[in-house]
């Protein structure tokens, strides 16, 4: 069951910034991949925390500190029921996916591997995906291998098995490609990967807010997510891991609240999650998540994908109708994500000819450099929807792309 007219419109009402107007013209936001816009609900709940009840966290035995402390352990439960994690120990707060990934790189990756081991990624991963790897690879003298994607943009689970060996230690891959939308079947290279005997990291920066997460059912053993993608706070986000992982991992940064004693002789950590959690955390932002992830849930993920496909499918139908653009990344399964370029001209001029109709969308590499070269390409445009979007944005959106041709060809 999708959503349907009203109800759509009953959400843009609880989004404030979507009824403003931008360059003369009512905004249409297509740039949901980057990052989300906020409900009412994150928006008064940061404000009457800030206002009534911010104190610091872990330190104090005074009400508003024990409060706020109270507030945060409430969020990472709820964190721990989003996405099916057996404990809310295995929940660890990070400013998002990218410290999530430099968290498992540096307290897992430089603990555990060694000349020779293996990291896989894919081609089309975000460079916070490749560039952790890489500094491993360089330290440890591990060897980073890639996983092929076809014209499509999808990748070859025969090609998968043939780089798979028993030096492989690590797979990190996204669940969503950013800069093409490909799903990538992650359940499968999970147990491929296990069967090889490695680790698998899944990067669920755009998976999270449009797909029901399991992380039990996934068997994943790391999941990262970000809540400024999840209509949260920016600076705050969400690395799961195997409570045995946590375990034996190092700590990635070292200070406050994140020891259980220190002498001058030596110190001792505290257990996850506060093993990974050093100085004080965004207070705020942790407890502003919490309304962002009741907001996706009291809408439904059933809901929200079966709407984002019917944008999807309209947006792809029409954009490919515009003289001169060519999408890129049209594979079988792929999210509301539409990455295109049109002949002869810069998706940096798309973008502001665009944006003169009211409507934002990215434009440039995305942060995945190497997929741009695996199509021949320095950047493109991307527009990407979600249930707060209306059909009608898309048709905005096409008489902005046919306005582009039409002045700079």
């Amino acid at each position: 069951m999708s959503l349907n007219a009203s109800e759509v419109q009953a959400i843009r009402r609880d989004f404030p910034i979507l009824s403003r107007m931008m360059n003369g013209r009512p905004l249409g936001y297509l740039d949901n991949a980057a990052t989300t816009q906020k409900p009412i609900s994150v928006i008064e709940r940061l404000n009457t925390f800030y206002r009534e009840q911010y104190a610091t966290v872990h330190r104090g035995v005074y009400t508003l500190s024990q409060n706020s402390t109270w507030e945060c352990d409430e969020v990472r439960k709820k964190c721990q029921k989003f996405l099916n994690a057996r404990q809310a120990e295995e929940i660890i707060f990070v400013r998002g996916v990218t410290e999530g990934i430099n968290l498992i790189a540096a307290g897992y990756a430089r603990k555990f591997l060694k000349a020779g081991d293996e990291i896989v990624i894919s081609e089309i991963e975000h460079h916070a995906n490749i560039v952790p790897w890489q500094r491993v690879c360089e330290e440890k003298g591990t060897v980073l291998k890639v996983i092929p994607v076809n014209d499509r943009g999808e990748i070859s689970l025969e090609e998968y098995k043939k780089i798979l060996s028993s030096r492989t230690k690590i797979i990190s891959v996204a669940h969503i490609s950013n800069a093409l939308g490909t799903i990538h079947p992650i359940r499968e290279m999970i147990r491929l990967g296990h069967n090889a005997g490695a680790v698998v990291v899944i990067d669920g920066a755009q998976g999270a807010a449009h797909q029901r997460t399991d992380v039990q059912e996934l068997d994943c053993d790391f999941y990262c997510f970000s809540g400024h993608k999840i209509y949260g706070p920016t600076g705050v986000g969400v690395l799961y891991g195997k409570r045995e992982l946590l375990e034996k991992m190092d700590p990635y940064q070292f200070g406050g609240e994140m020891i259980e004693r220190v002498t001058f002789e030596k110190t001792t950590f505290a257990k996850p999650p506060l093993k990974f959690e050093a100085g004080t955390p965004a207070i705020a932002q942790i407890v502003g998540l919490g309304p962002a992830l009741d907001y996706v849930e009291k809408i439904g993920f059933e809901k929200i994908a079966a709407y984002e496909k019917e944008l999807l499918t309209e947006a792809t139908k029409k954009i490919s109708q515009v003289k001169g653009v060519r999408i890129i990344g049209q594979a079988s399964e792929k999210a509301a994500i539409i990455s295109f370029v049109m002949e002869d001209v810069h998706p940096h001029d798309i973008g502001t000819i665009v944006d003169q109709s009211g409507v934002a969308i990215r434009t440039g590499h995305h942060c995945a450099q190497p997929a741009m070269r695996r199509f021949g390409i320095p950047a493109t445009a991307r527009a990407s929807f979600t249930f707060y979007n209306l059909k009608e944005e898309i048709d905005v959106l096409i008489g902005a792309l046919h306005h582009v041709y039409e002045v700079l060809k």
